[in-house]
């Protein structure tokens, strides 16, 4: 199983939009793909502008069809639309 945590910086004007999106499009979306476990958005609690996104995957071929997708493609422009930049981790889940 492999987790990846993606940071984003999003501007506090976009803030309701990100999260919105991220409910109602984005996730719902990646729940699709096959090899989907789970994903959580979380905000920071010393600096809203801060989120992450924890994502799951049953293993690393799982998570690269979502990322090839045509639907998460897609949905790229609208998400970089309400960040101001990204920093990705991959790990894999070992307990």
């Amino acid at each position: 199983m492999i987790e990846r945590h993606i940071t984003f910086t999003v501007p506090v004007a976009n803030a309701a939009a990100f999260e919105r999106f991220f409910s109602e499009s984005y996730g719902p979306a990646m729940a699709k793909t096959d090899g989907y476990v789970r994903v959580e958005l979380l905000r920071e609690i010393d600096d809203p502008t801060r989120y992450q996104m924890a994502l799951r995957f049953a293993d690393a071929e799982s998570a690269a069809g979502w990322r090839t997708s045509e639907v998460h493609t897609a949905l790229q422009p609208e998400l970089n639309a309400l960040h101001e930049g990204a920093e990705i981790v991959g790990y894999d889940v070992v307990a």
